[in-house]
């Protein structure tokens, strides 16, 4: 982040976990940090970060009772980054499937999260991913690089047609099958993994996606 001011980035607080050390690996990234639901103050802001751990569910539900659907679509429309953090990336597809119980999704882009077919589940710890040429969040990092995962729903890439139809980057990764590790599409951007909790290479893909802001 040399060489210009650093950007103003809110962290949503919509009542799922995760803020505080969301907000702390998003400052050391190069961003000045706010955590709020306000709903102004993440419209406006230069980066909006949506975290989220739990079910996908609960996670809607909760971004539903502060606008937080509403922010995500506003800030979209008016060309401002976004990024979504595990739950927080999974809320923004068209909808969740746990347990047989469907819940909609943001539907900021197509597609359904369902449970991975692995035989361990939840699918927990370091795994490398396979970025395509042209990613702006894994710049810089090798092809080795590991991040780490906690969950056990996902977009399997066996669902992810729509997507690629729509010409997202969609960054892969493996426990049991493909999934999306990783999207870019427009001026929205998630991880499945959690780039708070991958050390290092989590701090480059958060710096990346400063850069952009």
């Amino acid at each position: 982040m040399t060489g210009k001011a650093s950007p103003n980035v809110v962290v949503l607080d919509y009542g799922s976990g995760n803020l505080r050390s969301a907000e702390r690996a998003v400052a050391r990234a190069g961003a000045n940090v706010t955590v709020t639901a306000d709903s102004d103050a993440a419209v406006e802001a230069d980066g909006l970060v949506v975290p989220g751990v739990g079910a996908f569910a609960a996670c809607m539900a909760g971004l539903k009772d502060i606008g937080g659907d509403k922010i995500i679509a506003r800030r979209a429309e008016l060309g401002r980054p976004v990024l979504g953090i595990c739950v927080g990336m999974q809320v923004l597809f068209s909808e969740g499937v746990e347990h047989g119980e469907r819940a909609g999704g943001c539907g900021t882009w197509p597609g359904t999260v369902d449970g991975l077919n692995a035989p361990v589940l939840p699918h927990m710890g370091w795994n490398t991913v396979a970025a395509p040429e042209g990613s702006r969040l894994f710049a810089g990092l090798d092809a080795g690089t590991r991040f780490y995962f906690v969950h056990s729903y996902a977009l399997r890439m066996a669902s992810a047609g729509p997507l690629q139809e729509a010409g997202a980057t969609i960054t892969v990764a493996e426990h049991g099958e493909p999934f999306a590790a990783a999207v870019e599409h427009g001026v929205v951007s998630a991880t499945q993994f959690h780039p708070e909790k991958s050390g290092d290479a989590g701090k480059i893909v958060l710096s990346n996606w400063l850069e952009i802001l």
